[in-house]
């Protein structure tokens, strides 16, 4: 079954573009990139009823207050979760990649989103309806228990996270973010603005400056206009914490996890 369809989500900011033609009928799971739905069976995809979506660098995905209508699976890009304080500054404190489920607390109640979430590198991925993924989530089958892993591996990133950010120095935390950010968004150059790096290390701009100028000067990345590539990764590893791999080997891995031993 085909049908044409092109619209854009205004609210969101995400551009549904189920081109000229689009088999209405779900891809084998091989074929996605997202870690969720690569583990979910057909059957399970096809109750899901998803919507493919693009999604464009800087677009809100969710608004504080603002009620949690559909659940985004990514396939490709970055997004971040940020708290906003009175004083008006804002500090990253979670990120999604390919191993996500946008808007999954929905699942467990928190119907109205309590953060900014928004795409820091385009990409792609999928759209689900809050409806659909709720009942499928009540089934207590495999969508239910992968959904709860997940948030746990959003909470060890988010206290690995507040560890670093009181253990480590700014070099360090650059670096981690950065390759953090490669390995959700499999790729090695980005577009970035200073503003949103100070969020991410909860600094100033000119902090910013320092800090990426320090790496660049290691040449271990390259920074300019608002653009970083990364161009010496084992030597940036070596400059960040220990926190990044504890992070990347469990996200890489927390969908074959069958309890919280997984040693």
């Amino acid at each position: 079954m085909f049908y044409r369809k092109e619209r854009v989500n205004v609210m969101f900011g995400i551009q549904h573009n189920e081109a000229s033609e689009v088999n209405l009928a779900p891809p084998s799971a091989a074929r996605y990139q997202n870690s969720l739905l690569r583990a979910f069976d057909h059957e399970l995809i096809a109750r899901l009823r998803l919507a493919p979506v693009v999604f464009k660098a800087g677009h809100r995905i969710e608004q504080p207050g603002k009620p949690v209508k559909n659940l985004y699976f990514l396939e490709s890009g970055m997004a971040s979760m940020t708290t906003l304080f009175h004083n008006g500054s804002e500090v990253e404190v979670g990120m999604f990649g390919y191993e996500s489920v946008i808007g999954v607390s929905a699942l467990m109640g928190t119907i109205q989103s309590l953060n900014h979430v928004y795409t820091q590198i385009e990409g792609t991925g999928y759209e689900c309806r809050y409806e659909a993924a709720l009942q499928e989530f009540n089934y207590f089958g495999a969508f239910h228990k992968l959904c709860l892993r997940y948030v746990q591996a959003q909470l060890l990133q988010s206290s690995q996270s507040a560890g670093c950010a009181a253990m480590h120095n700014y070099e360090q935390r650059l670096a981690r973010w950065l390759l953090i950010s490669a390995d959700r968004a499999h790729i090695e150059t980005f577009k970035m603005s200073q503003e949103f790096l100070s969020h991410m290390l909860g600094s100033t701009r000119s902090t910013v400056s320092v800090v990426a100028g320090t790496l660049k000067k290691e040449k271990l990345i390259d920074y300019k206009r608002g653009e970083i590539s990364i161009l010496d990764r084992k030597g940036l590893e070596k400059r960040s914490c220990e926190c990044y791999q504890v992070i990347r080997d469990y996200l890489a891995n927390y969908e074959k996890f069958d309890t919280a031993h997984t040693a």
